[in-house]
């Protein structure tokens, strides 16, 4: 059996450490601050394509990740005996005018195409959704049924659960054995950049609030850029801020305030709701919006999964299957795009 190492114990380290562990390597994760201490932490859980159009790598590789999804966060549950929050529920969004309507349409042609018949994005009346329909000027909605949630906490903490039925523990400290995968996000980010002497990636703050309110089985909205995200425990996330310059990224302000009253106001079915959380965090944002996939540029013989940004949930199925792909077997999958060179 291979040793692996992974350093960062967030969505993809995790995620890099369950595929490795599936296939028999004995594997250790390292963190020093514990599971999901970063952006994994969060508690917003979008699982949302990009739209079906301009395709390209990064669309073509989230379409299968999110496909694979399901079964992935089954096993994960089943393994490990904890719930990582997923529903595969879809998403609503509204369209503004006739040219809005015009461009839905257009999509959805091409996502018969690009989705394989596997998921619909259509325009649908926003009057068959009732109260949770989001306010629309054309009384239309875009419904994809591609989208899909996660509570991102409890999806960190049953991959860890599950990571632990397979004997792979999560220690705050060790050394290397083995081959080793660098994904502590944000952290080495900052000093590839420094190494390179510019930006190859930077944090970018988010903040998010978890409201009390029962719609767990209702789809997700979208609009006015905001993440309405209902979770099985009775609660809706909203989110997120997408904030370059920040002083205290673990703290919330009154930009949150602010996101909270544009969610109100584009959903009003959520006026009076409890708001039970407040959130702030920093995501690794690489200067693709990619994930940086590959041999590690600093560390000789080492690897790298980095930078999901707002998308790493729906993205580590696929990253962590690629990444066992690369460590233990040397097949290379990782998208041209992705390669840190």
């Amino acid at each position: 059996m291979d040793d692996v190492t992974v350093r960062g114990a967030g969505v993809f380290g995790l995620s890099v450490a369950w595929a490795c562990a599936r296939r028999g390597a004995r594997v250790r994760v390292i963190d020093p601050h514990g599971p999901a201490a970063g952006a994994s932490g969060g508690i917003v859980g979008a699982l949302a394509p990009h739209v079906p159009e301009n395709w390209n790598d990064k669309k073509a590789f989230q379409f299968e990740s999110l496909m694979m999804a399901e079964r992935f966060w089954a096993e994960v549950a089943e393994v490990g005996g904890r719930d990582p929050g997923y529903l595969r529920s879809g998403r609503l969004q509204p369209l503004a005018d006739d040219r809005a309507v015009a461009l839905a349409r257009q999509r959805a042609e091409t996502a018969a195409e690009l989705w394989q018949g596997k998921a619909v994005w259509r325009v649908v009346p926003a009057e068959g959704f009732g109260a949770w329909a989001p306010a629309s000027p054309t009384g239309l909605l875009v419904e994809d049924t591609l989208s899909a949630r996660v509570h991102p906490r409890q999806a960190c903490a049953a991959l860890v659960a599950a990571l632990a039925a397979r004997g792979v523990e999560v220690l705050p400290e060790g050394e290397d054995r083995g081959a080793v995968v660098w994904a502590t996000g944000v952290q080495d980010l900052e000093e590839m950049s420094r190494a390179a002497g510019r930006s190859l990636g930077a944090g970018v703050k988010g903040q998010a609030a978890l409201l009390r309110f029962e719609a767990r089985e209702r789809p997700q909205l979208f609009a006015d850029a905001l993440h309405i995200v209902p979770h099985g425990d009775g609660t809706v996330a909203i989110g997120s801020t997408s904030e370059r310059e920040y002083a205290d990224g673990a703290a919330v302000d009154g930009q949150l305030d602010d996101v909270i009253a544009r969610a109100l106001a584009a959903f009003p079915v959520l006026e009076g709701a409890e708001v039970v959380e407040r959130w702030a965090g920093v995501r690794p944002r690489t200067g693709s919006r990619a994930p940086i996939l590959g041999a590690h540029p600093l560390r000789e013989g080492a690897w790298i999964a980095n930078g999901g940004f707002k998308i790493g949930f729906g993205m580590a199925p696929l990253v962590g299957e690629v990444m066992a792909d690369l460590v233990l077997e040397g097949r290379d999958r990782v998208p041209a795009g992705f390669r840190p060179e």
